[in-house]
């Protein structure tokens, strides 16, 4: 029996953005094929820790990612992510923090590609924490950016965010804003990576046509997005019971009559219809699901174990 263990750097050398998006996009397609078990993942002590599994049926391999969250520490995620596969007695074992901000940037990576306008290129990035750096850099990898604005209270946050990027982002104008209202105003992609509990802008800041990404509030109390905006977008989610029982944004407007569960379309279901003509304004709604873990331990598993 062999134990591959992975460190956050033995993850960043081995998958590139791209991988990691095409990957996460087969496993979408494969979640709307029914091709995953997937049990809503188990939130304890009001999502300070989280546990998350899924069981891929054609590979006969399956993930559990184990994780403490704190946004009072740095890193704030802290945990494992185990790959196993039946009739291999060898498994990895990676950390849960660069799988999580890997697996949720391309997620973003694919709904973008999906959504927003084919000449894309201004993107205003909410949020200067941990998932911020491959927000940008999976927006970047199907959206070539012309102008990136961080915003962020902490200036200095946002400074520093950029500084780290910029090596990646040779011609892009950067900027850095403390109001999100205004830095909304005329960006053509906007990614919200917070844990505010109320909505970030108000719906009239944004352009007549944008595409919103929103990752951060995973938990009923937490919300990035109004209402107004959600009614008057095409809205696309990861998956329709996680969204029901974690997502402050869709909960809050399903309640508020803003929308109805037929607004909501899965990402898998999206990328495997026809082409559709979507609405001027976009948003792509995730809270995250095992299967996007899966995915990523998947795609290290065939570099590391085959």
């Amino acid at each position: 029996m062999k134990t591959i263990t992975l460190t956050g750097h033995d993850i960043r050398e081995a998958v590139t953005m791209h991988e990691a998006i095409d990957a996460v996009r087969r496993g979408f397609v494969d979640l709307a094929g029914g091709e995953f078990e997937m049990p809503t993942r188990t939130v304890l002590r009001d999502g300070q820790f989280l546990v998350m599994s899924a069981h891929h049926r054609s590979s006969a391999s399956a993930m559990i990612k184990t994780l403490s969250l704190n946004f009072q520490r740095t890193p704030a995620i802290a945990g494992t992510v185990v790959w196993s596969e039946t009739g291999r007695l060898d498994h990895l074992v990676a950390d849960a923090g660069a799988v999580t901000a890997l697996r949720t940037g391309a997620a973003v990576g694919v709904a973008t590609d999906l959504l927003a306008a084919p000449e894309a290129g201004r993107l205003t990035l909410i949020g200067a924490g941990g998932q911020a750096p491959d927000q940008v850099r999976a927006v970047h990898a199907v959206r070539p950016l012309r102008q990136l604005t961080v915003v962020d209270a902490d200036p200095q946050r946002a400074r520093a965010l950029l500084e780290t990027l910029a090596p990646e982002l040779a011609g892009v104008e950067l900027l850095t804003a403390t109001d999100a209202e205004s830095a909304v105003q005329e960006a053509e992609i906007v990614c919200c990576a917070t844990n505010a509990t109320s909505p970030l802008f108000p719906a009239s800041a944004l352009p007549a046509q944008v595409h919103v990404n929103a990752i951060g509030a995973y938990r009923p109390t937490m919300r990035e997005l109004p209402d107004e905006l959600l009614a008057d977008s095409t809205v696309v989610i990861d998956e329709l019971d996680a969204v029901l029982e974690e997502s402050g944004e869709i909960i809050h407007a399903l309640e508020a009559g803003a929308i109805s569960k037929d607004a909501l379309t899965e990402l898998g279901t999206a990328l495997t219809a026809p082409a559709a003509e979507y609405g001027k304004r976009t948003v792509f709604k995730t809270v995250g699901v095992a299967m996007q873990d899966w995915a990523i331990a998947q795609l290290l598993a065939g570099k590391f174990l085959h």
